[in-house]
Order: C-alpha cells, then sequence, then structure tokens
C-alpha cells in the first residue's frame, strides 16, 4: 500500500507535527505500507489561490502543468492521510486551497449526466486526523458535524472515495488534553492499519 500524507500545519513544533511523526513511525513499522511520501503544503509553498483569467480557464485545471507532481501524487497513492488543526469549524485554507485546486474536474470527478458525477478517485481510502482547541464533541454538537461533512460527504464521496476515517482531537491547548494518549493512539492505528 503507498501511502500520501498532506500535513498543513505551518509550526513543526505544534502538536500536529507530533501526530505526522507517529503517523510516520507506525507507517514505517507496518508491513503492508510499501511507501509513505509526505506533501508539507507550507513547506512545500503550495500556493492555495484559485486563479481564473483570459490565459487560466477552470474547465483546463486538470491540466494544469504547475500541478502535475501533486496530481501524480494523488493518482499513485492507495490512502490518502491528512493532519490538520481546525481553525473556525473547519481546516486551514491552506488545505482547502490545495483541496479547491486539485480535486478539478475531469481528474478527481467526471459529469456523468445524472445527479451525481462520477468519482474518478475510486478504490483509494482516506485518514484524517485533527487537533482542535475546544472539546472533542464541540462539532457534533455546536457545528452540527460540519467539519466530516464537509470532508467525508462535500468531497470524498463526491470523488469516489468512500472509506473516510477521522480521528478528531479536542483540547488539546488543555494540560488535560492526555496528548500522549492521542500520539500513541495514532502510531498504533497505523502500526496496524491495512488497506
Amino acid at each position: 500500500m503507498k501511502t500520501l500524507v498532506i500535513y498543513t500545519h505551518p509550526n513543526h513544533q505544534s502538536l500536529s507535527y507530533a501526530l505526522l511523526q507517529q503517523v510516520l513511525k507506525g507507517s514505517g513499522e507496518n508491513p503492508r505500507i510499501s511507501e509513505v511520501q509526505v506533501l508539507d503544503l507550507y513547506e512545500e509553498g503550495f500556493d492555495p489561490v484559485l486563479v481564473f483569467n483570459e490565459n487560466k480557464r477552470r474547465r483546463d485545471m486538470h491540466k494544469d502543468p504547475a500541478l502535475e507532481k501533486y496530481r501524480n501524487q494523488l493518482l499513485r497513492a492507495d490512502r490518502i492521510v491528512l493532519i490538520y488543526p481546525i481553525w473556525w469549524g473547519r481546516p486551514p485554507a491552506m488545505l482547502l486551497g490545495y483541496i479547491d485546486r486539485m480535486f478539478a474536474a475531469n481528474f478527481a470527478y467526471r459529469d456523468s449526466g445524472k445527479l451525481l458525477p462520477e468519482g474518478l478517485l475510486k478504490g483509494k481510502s482516506v485518514v484524517c486526523v485533527s487537533t482542535m482547541k475546544g472539546p472533542p464533541l464541540y462539532p457534533l454538537f455546536w457545528l452540527n458535524n460540519a467539519h466530516k461533512t464537509l470532508m467525508r460527504r462535500a468531497l470524498f464521496r463526491y470523488v469516489g472515495i468512500k472509506k473516510v476515517k477521522f480521528f478528531e482531537f479536542g483540547n488539546m491547548e488543555s494540560p488535560k488534553g492526555r496528548h500522549a494518549a492521542k500520539l500513541e493512539k495514532i502510531y498504533r492505528y497505523f502500526k496496524k492499519a491495512g488497506a
């Protein structure tokens, strides 16, 4: 199994970065994982801004030469792992910009003439590992699970990815946040996880 880890946090001293290290450690000890590639969007200097004009048309996004490297990463991966904080109830703008630019028509999906398009990324799985300052049940009770709905239904199912797992860790700025237990949970999951 080939894994693409998309890390989205500007600070390498963050808990998100510590979670990245546990994903890599567990994956490295998992005999089912043959390859792990990390895309650090901030370190990469990924440009999240969409531009449409006379030279860049929306219908041509799927063949933008500047994004070929990233398209190849997504196509190669059997599993996509997203590591990010939840800010204002949603992923960072950097990650949303990556999604806007990468999950384009005729690459991630194709119009089918039906109510929903044909997803072109079928057979892949996704794991979302996110952190937030608020309590763990805050997104469920206060935001009506908007984060999971956005990621699972509005994005991944739309492009054909049905297998999506979430780790949402709350209270991460609290000294009672049980950081070590959460890091261990991620390590154990990736050490044992199958496709």
